[in-house]
């Protein structure tokens, strides 16, 4: 696929992440387009919604689109809102927590398959 309409893309709610339950309530994640090395999603959080800490096999870079989050990255806590941008490097223990109604793009590569790491 070499374009996505965001109109056109199904949220997903995910209730686990890497086989962690998700906390404070749902979170809905738009998968909107995967490459061959790469893929692109836009996640919704709700205040007090958070994924809990956990690894993945794949390095993630976050961008606050709006909103506030807090993101925990190893031992280190940063609080993050609109044009800020985070990364979770593969292996590292990491979560995100809603403060305020926010959205979220996250770029994963390699691209892991969805249901691999969102308890699909």
């Amino acid at each position: 696929m070499i374009l996505s309409k965001n109109a056109d893309v199904q949220a997903i709610v995910v209730k686990a992440i890497e086989g962690k339950p998700m906390y404070g309530g749902e979170l809905l994640v738009k998968p909107l387009i995967t490459g061959d090395e790469m893929t692109f999603l836009e996640i919704h959080y709700t205040p007090g919604v958070g994924a809990p800490l956990h690894v993945h096999t794949h390095e993630s870079l976050a961008y606050v689109v709006k909103g506030k989050v807090k993101m925990t990255v190893g031992k280190e806590e940063f609080i993050l809102g609109p044009g800020d941008v985070c990364r979770h490097p593969k292996g590292v223990p990491h979560g995100v927590e809603g403060i305020e109604e926010s959205i979220v793009v996250e770029i994963k590569s390699p691209a892991p398959p969805l249901s691999s790491f969102l308890g699909m």
